[in-house]
């Protein structure tokens, strides 16, 4: 059995979905076990508060780590799960990731909505971020439901026929920069100096510079379909050469 937990502030969203159709009839076989749990049950404030606006200015929300660390932590216990991640900026999905997290035992969905999460989450709690396609959704959920009925119809038994599955075929612009939100440090792990300085064109510079390295390192073909302006050029050129400075100090 695949056990499968989705973290959400939104649960009455997956109702029908996890409980029709062959997602249904998994769940009655005792292939898949779904979990759906409302992350804001885990957070600290009595109004349970899960978000808060993002360091160094700007516009929507953040969701903020304490709450998410919670909920993954007490779904996981002892174990090790995929920790999924929902977003736009993560790894194109397809069918052979599909197959992939079909083999695994344990995963845990990431839901989220406003702005976009805190980086700590990012980086010290995911194992995978996935994206269903270049575009954005209001919340995660539509994608995960995605993600989660494509690796549930691929479990031995799910379909009618398993030799269906395994016939079964196959606007550019930059990734968003990191997001950080309160508290500035979380379990030793601080939030860039630059984003508390209150200098707003250093930070507006960081955060175009962030951009492009994330671009540059998940989606170069992003960076291929045009000329690029000046500024941009004059940034990559700066993260080029910090590059090879740091493989000179590592050699």
């Amino acid at each position: 059995m695949v056990k499968i937990d989705i973290l959400t502030l939104f649960p009455e969203m997956f109702d029908g979905v996890l409980n029709s159709s062959i997602l249904g009839k998994a769940q009655e076989k005792g292939i898949v076990q779904f979990q759906v749990i409302n992350f804001r049950d885990y957070s600290e404030s009595k109004h349970g508060t899960v978000d808060d606006t993002p360091y160094g200015g700007g516009g929507g929300m953040v969701l903020k780590p304490e709450p998410i660390f919670r909920a993954v932590e007490a779904v996981a216990g002892d174990a090790k799960p995929r920790v999924i991640l929902m977003c736009p900026q993560g790894r194109s999905y397809d069918q052979k990731m599909a197959e992939e997290l079909a083999g695994e035992e344990h995963l845990v969905f990431i839901c989220g909505h406003y702005e976009g999460y805190d980086e700590r989450i990012r980086q010290y709690l995911v194992t995978d971020e996935i994206s269903i396609g270049d575009y954005v959704l209001t919340g995660g959920e539509l994608a995960a439901m995605v993600v989660i009925d494509s690796v549930v119809r691929l479990q031995p038994g799910a379909l009618g026929n398993q030799s269906s599955a395994e016939k079964d075929s196959f606007t550019t612009g930059l990734l968003e920069y990191p997001h950080y939100t309160r508290p500035a440090e979380f379990r030793g792990w601080k939030v860039p100096d630059i984003l508390l300085s209150g200098h707003h064109a250093n930070i507006e510079r960081w955060r175009l510079k962030e951009s492009l390295r994330r671009t540059r390192e998940r989606r170069p073909d992003l960076l291929e379909k045009g000329e690029l302006p000046d500024e941009w050029k004059a940034l990559l050129a700066e993260l080029e050469e910090e590059e090879k400075n740091s493989g000179s100090e590592s050699e």
